[in-house]
């Protein structure tokens, strides 16, 4: 890639700004020395703050704004007042062509609004969705939508395997990424009548992929695919089942391991591979959904990442820039487009064909 690695930042939104996203963006830079921010959002909360970090003095420049989008505020007040908040700024500097991609904390359902009103979607999307990788028993795996649509249909579903292949293509480094669909059950005749409609027109796509059919809740965590495709409803329920599950099984084998002296010196023994296990369940080394669809790269840190996490969500925005995610995108779905094409020509050849026996019999 030859265009600057420029990031902007949203510096006032999640749980501890502006204070995680500078450290995190002083982190960032370290593992990435090309790296530059634009960083928008109060400058007498955030200059402060960068004399404690100097490696971002040289490598950001900070633009003011007193307006900042809350927690709590819905979707439809972001889109009133929310072009001049530091979220909205924050987005149009890669409307603008300033920045290779933004990324930005806290507010979700804002976040996707302001994205998708001023960056629009790609050609041949209908919805974006949101992406993020999970942590499996094998790695990691990409899974989608996680929230931005709660009903979808069949040709939503195909997007979002076609949107989560590019993914895995260019975070995982998977040439030709496993993918399915979250089901009730792996057979055929299971599922509802949308899912089954996506699940054929994927066995017809010509795109990168390897497509298994069907996955059930219990492969997520053993990493059965690459990529697991769902409606927004369903996904976002199964990821905060899962980071439930892993915090209760984490507190679980804290205390049992304190118990008794003999625990505690077995303990001991284990602490680097349960060191290793904390690191690999640890939400911020997975830290960075991405709005996929758009015209543009907008990365979503969770609202309470540390500031290591919000250095992995800049590593995701880093990861998507170099390696042209939405170029990927454009690919696929053009060649998906067409293999539709040729079999809706196939069908009504041999329609025609029919006919002509019918007429001469």
């Amino acid at each position: 890639m030859t265009r600057e690695l420029v990031i902007s930042l949203d510096a006032m939104g999640g749980d501890h700004a502006p204070e995680i996203v500078i450290e995190g963006a002083s982190i960032a830079r370290e593992r990435v020395p090309s790296l530059k921010f634009l960083i928008f959002g109060d400058e007498t909360k955030i200059v402060p703050l960068l004399t404690r970090f100097p490696i971002l003095k040289n490598c950001c420049e900070v633009f003011h704004t007193d307006k900042v989008i809350s927690a709590d505020e819905r979707p439809s007040q972001a889109l009133r007042r929310g072009r001049d908040s530091s979220m909205g700024q924050s987005i149009q500097a890669v409307k603008d062509d300033k920045a290779c991609a933004a990324v930005l904390a806290g507010n979700t359902g804002a976040q996707m609004a302001l994205a998708k009103f001023i960056l629009r979607t790609m050609e041949g999307i209908d919805r974006p969705a949101l992406a993020s990788l999970i942590p499996t028993s094998r790695g990691e795996s990409v899974m989608l939508d996680l929230g931005a649509n709660v009903e979808c249909d069949e040709n939503n579903l195909v997007q979002f395997a076609i949107m989560g292949a590019a993914f895995a293509r260019t975070v995982l480094g998977v040439v030709k990424p496993t993918v399915a669909i979250l089901n009730v059950g792996v057979e055929e005749l299971k599922g509802s009548d949308v899912i089954k409609e996506a699940d054929r027109m994927l066995r017809e796509a010509n795109i990168p992929m390897d497509y298994k059919g069907f996955t059930e809740g219990h492969g997520l965590g053993g990493g059965e695919v690459d990529v697991v495709v769902t409606d927004g409803f369903t996904g976002n329920i199964a990821l905060k089942t899962a980071e439930g599950t892993a915090k209760m099984i984490a507190n679980l084998l804290k205390r049992s391991l304190m118990e008794s002296i003999l625990s505690k010196i077995g303990a001991l023994f284990a602490s680097s591979s349960l060191q290793s296990l904390k690191n690999h369940l640890d939400p911020n080394n997975h830290n960075g959904a991405v709005f996929m669809g758009l015209n543009g790269l907008v990365i979503k840190s969770h609202g309470g990442a540390s500031a290591k996490g919000f250095a992995a969500a800049i590593g995701v925005a880093v990861d998507m820039a170099e390696n042209d995610l939405a170029g990927k995108i454009t690919r696929d779905l053009t060649n998906f487009k067409n293999t539709i094409e040729e079999t809706d020509e196939d069908e009504a050849d041999e329609t025609v064909i029919e006919m002509n026996i019918k007429e001469q019999t």
